[in-house]
């Protein structure tokens, strides 16, 4: 399957994880993370899915520091709609509604998530009046 220019791998995605949840980080901290045993072969991994990201404009790097700071220029909550309206484009010809029914449907929902959803959509009901 070939990838789109904003699509990610799921390599990428991890390390884009840890930059999330750590706010910065360096290629030190994050081969530490992602590979414990931490290898000159898994540090130039990091570099490169780092390059990667930075190319994709999902992480900027700070060069006034060193060792260099990267932080995620993409919020969490955006790449998940890109990632899921590139799934309804390929499976639903864009449609969202076969996408979460599936979802919601092949997994279930606890009370409270029906709850949040509810609450949700009459918010939105309600700024479309």
């Amino acid at each position: 399957m070939a990838l789109t220019p904003q699509s990610i791998t799921d390599a990428e995605l991890s390390v884009l994880q840890v930059i999330w949840e750590r706010q910065t980080a360096t290629v030190r901290e994050l081969t530490e993370r992602l590979y414990p045993e931490g290898t000159a072969a898994h540090h130039a991994t990091v570099q490169k899915l780092l390059e990667r990201l930075e190319a994709k404009k999902f992480v900027t790097r700070n060069r006034k520091t060193w060792p260099h700071q990267f932080t995620a220029m993409i919020a969490r909550e955006s790449l998940i709609v890109r990632q899921l309206q590139s799934t309804a484009d390929k499976l639903c010809q864009g449609e969202l509604h076969p996408l979460l029914t599936s979802l919601v449907k092949a997994q279930g929902i606890s009370a409270s998530e029906r709850q949040s959803l509810r609450k949700l959509l009459d918010d939105l009901d309600r700024e479309q009046k």
